[in-house]
């Protein structure tokens, strides 16, 4: 009998039912078609403190700024096997909830992502989300994770500024997201049987 594999996908889009929303929906249909276990955690439009430096996390493991949100989500991180974090593109960056979260999840918590894997979702009206991709990508490697890949950059374009749907009509981004669900599942899978 095989282990449960479970994928932590994470919403930094404050835009809670969005495009990032949309995009991760479609993941978690795809990885549970592959009998991978989902969460989803909201991180988008909620209050995230600002990493201070200070160091004092790598003591207990835990930041001396009292912060539930952060506290919640590093633990589900080091729950799952697998990340995938959703960002929409903000002046060609990641958003602040997001970049806060890497900041202070990769000092909290650093240490126990070693071979877990990683993936980054960005959606775009026009431009920047490579980017966004590689500010994620990059916190994953720091980390010691895996970086699974799809048939393009795993990422989806909204024409369409104010709708927050718009990415549907991106065909190209449903079937790069269905192509990084079943490698995400197949690396977890080969990983789990080590």
């Amino acid at each position: 009998m095989s282990l449960p594999i479970k994928v932590l996908l994470i919403n930094g889009s404050p835009r809670e039912h969005g495009n990032t929303s949309h995009m991760l929906s479609w993941l978690i249909t795809s990885l549970e078609q592959q009998g991978i276990t989902t969460d989803y955690f909201q991180i988008g439009g909620k209050s995230i403190k600002s990493c201070r430096s200070c160091w004092r996390c790598q003591k207990d493991g835990k930041c001396w700024q009292e912060d539930p949100v952060i506290d919640e989500l590093c633990s589900k991180i080091v729950a799952a096997d697998g990340v995938i974090i959703g960002s929409p593109t903000y002046y060609a960056d990641v958003p602040m909830e997001v970049k806060g979260m890497l900041d202070r999840c990769g000092l909290i918590i650093g240490k126990h992502l070693k071979r877990k894997a990683g993936a980054a979702v960005v959606v775009a009206r026009r431009g920047g989300a490579i980017h966004v991709y590689d500010t994620i990508n990059h916190w994953f490697g720091m980390n010691n994770m895996y970086i699974v890949g799809s048939s393009y950059w795993n990422d989806g374009y909204n024409p369409q500024e104010k709708r927050i749907d718009g990415v549907e009509e991106d065909e190209e981004a449903k079937e790069t997201m269905k192509n990084l669900a079943e490698n995400m599942a197949f690396l977890l899978k080969s990983i789990k049987k080590e």
